[in-house]
C-alpha cells in the first residue's frame, strides 16, 4: 500500500473520529433569540429544547446502530420543533456525509456554525469533511478553529483527525506531528497508535513505529491488523522470535482474517 488510510479501528467511520455533543452547552441556545422567538418565555424555550434534544437523542441512536435513514427523520423532526438548535444541524452534517449528499452536508454544518460560531464539534465535523472532499487546507484550517474553541474537551480527536487528513494528502511530516501531538494527549488512542506506527514504518524509522504499536499489541485493543503491522516491523528489524510470537498470536486470535492467512502464506509485502 502506497498511501496511509485512516484506520477506524472497531468503530464505524462517523462515531470514530466524528463529534456530535448532544448535551453540550456550546451547541446550545443562542446567545440571543431570532425575532421569531424573542416572543417565547424561558421556561416555554426550554421545553422546546427539551422535546428536540430527545428527538436528537433517538437520531443519534439510530445513527450508531446504522439506521441512517430513521436519524435522518429523527433529526429532522427535532429540527421542526427547534430549527435553531445547533447540535442537531451538526447531526445532520453527518448524516448526510454518510449518504453521500455533500452539498447539503455542508450547508447543514454552516447553519451549526451560524448558530454557534464557537462550537468545536462542528468545526471537528466540518474539518474532516472538507478532508473527504480533498479540501485539505479547509480541513486544517477547520481542525484548528476546532482546537481554539473555548471549553473544547476533544483536543486529543481532533489532532489525530487532523493527522489522518494530513496523511491522505501526503504530508506525512505534518501528519507525524499532529498524530504526535494527539499521542502526548491521549496516549491509549488505538487509531492514534496504529496509524503512528503505520506512517514511521512507512518512512523506514521501524524502531519508532514499534514503540508505539506495541503499546497496542500489548492490550486488550490489539487486531488483526495491528499484529500484521507487528509482524512486518518485526520482520524489517530483522527480529525472528518476535515475528513468529507475533504472528502465533494473530493465528490463534483471528485465524479466518486476511493478515492470518497472509501470515501464512508468507506475503509479507501484501
Amino acid at each position: 500500500m502506497n498511501t496511509i488510510r485512516p484506520w477506524l479501528w472497531m468503530f464505524t467511520a462517523v462515531w470514530a473520529i466524528l463529534s456530535v455533543a448532544l448535551l453540550s452547552g456550546c451547541s446550545g441556545l443562542p446567545a440571543a433569540p431570532s425575532d421569531e422567538r424573542a416572543w417565547l418565555t424561558q421556561t416555554e424555550e426550554s421545553e422546546t429544547r427539551r422535546r428536540a434534544r430527545v428527538r436528537l437523542e433517538l437520531a443519534a441512536g439510530y445513527l450508531e446502530q446504522g439506521q441512517t435513514m430513521v436519524a435522518l427523520d429523527e433529526v429532522n423532526r427535532s429540527l421542526a420543533i427547534d430549527p435553531h438548535f445547533a447540535a442537531a444541524h451538526n447531526l445532520r452534517g453527518l448524516i448526510l456525509m454518510e449518504i453521500k449528499e455533500p452539498q447539503q452536508a455542508e450547508a447543514s454544518f454552516q447553519q451549526a456554525l451560524r448558530i454557534a460560531p464557537r462550537d468545536g464539534d462542528t468545526w471537528h465535523n466540518l474539518g474532516w469533511f472538507h478532508c473527504q472532499q480533498e479540501r485539505y487546507a479547509e480541513a486544517v484550517q477547520a481542525f484548528g478553529s476546532a482546537l481554539q474553541s473555548p471549553a473544547y474537551a476533544s483536543a486529543a480527536r481532533t489532532w489525530m483527525v487532523q493527522g489522518l487528513c494530513q496523511a491522505r494528502a501526503g504530508q506525512l511530516a505534518d501528519a507525524e506531528a499532529s498524530l504526535g501531538r494527539a499521542f502526548q494527549l491521549d496516549a491509549s488512542n488505538p487509531i492514534t497508535l496504529y496509524n503512528l506506527a503505520l506512517l514511521l514504518h512507512k518512512r523506514d524509522e521501524h524502531e519508532r513505529a514499534r514503540f508505539y504499536l506495541r503499546r497496542l499489541n500489548n492490550s486488550d485493543l490489539a487486531n488483526a491488523e495491528s499484529l500484521w503491522l507487528g509482524v512486518r516491523i518485526e520482520r524489517r528489524l530483522q527480529n525472528p522470535e518476535a515475528v513468529q510470537q507475533l504472528g502465533r498470536q494473530l493465528m490463534r486470535r483471528f485465524p479466518q482474517s486476511r493478515e492470518a492467512s497472509a501470515f501464512e502464506r508468507g506475503a509479507f509485502h501484501e
